[in-house]
């Protein structure tokens, strides 16, 4: 199955640079372009589109707002936010607003391939090791998401889930929370879909951002 997608930055420079990269790859075609988030919305009304690579600034519309827009229509595309290390408070903003996930704009030709593909299948693409170190820094500018205390969001899940939640948080991976709760990775992947289906979120990436805004886990990574 070939992978459609858009490319979405307000440099033709770094487009062709990534276009040349996907464009050798035998799974993954590049079916549009676009300069800015508004574009973006726009060709995505007539184009089929699997994964969108979305800059996060850029002029009209940026990549957060064109995010939240697009990941808010039917069946959208999979949105990968790409960012530069010192606008990680972007890059947040875009996965609360429903990204899948968020790479360096540096990223190594394989990681990035490795990421859409990811992306393409369901999954997060963010580390569990850059996720903590993302919200340990920026989890306390969020504003109040005015989402229910804690207790009664969290009341769904039982007490195995919430403690497999706790630690999808705190950055670890499946196989580092089996090992630690003594599960197998089969059983700690069928904890996080329930998770997922009983909070309403799309991706473990939601469950960290969600987390973080319920209180159940601090800036810092301890648990409450």
């Amino acid at each position: 199955m070939t992978i459609r997608v858009m490319l979405v930055d307000d440099q033709v420079l770094l487009r062709t640079g990534f276009r040349m990269v996907l464009a050798a790859q035998p799974d993954m075609d590049v079916v549009a372009e676009a300069g800015d988030g508004a574009e973006a919305i726009e060709v995505l009304r007539a184009t089929e589109v699997d994964v969108v690579l979305m800059d996060v600034r850029m002029p009209k519309l940026d990549g957060v707002e064109a995010t939240r827009r697009i990941c808010a229509a039917a069946n959208p595309p999979k949105v990968l936010i790409l960012t530069t290390f010192d606008l990680d408070e972007y890059a947040f903003s875009g996965l609360k607003a429903g990204a899948s996930g968020f790479m360096l704009k540096d990223v190594p030709p394989a990681e990035l391939l490795g990421a859409i593909r990811s992306v393409h299948s369901g999954d997060a693409v963010v580390a569990p090791s850059t996720t903590r170190r993302l919200l340990d820094r920026f989890a306390p500018m969020l504003p109040a998401s005015g989402k229910e205390p804690e207790h009664k969001q969290l009341e769904k899940l039982t007490e195995r889930e919430r403690e497999v939640m706790l630690l999808v948080a705190q950055g670890l991976s499946n196989g580092e929370i089996a090992a630690r709760l003594v599960l197998s990775e089969a059983t700690v992947k069928t904890h996080v879909g329930r998770i997922l289906t009983k909070l309403g979120l799309r991706d473990r990436v939601q469950v960290v951002v969600l987390a973080y805004e319920t209180g159940l886990v601090r800036a810092g990574g301890g648990a409450v």
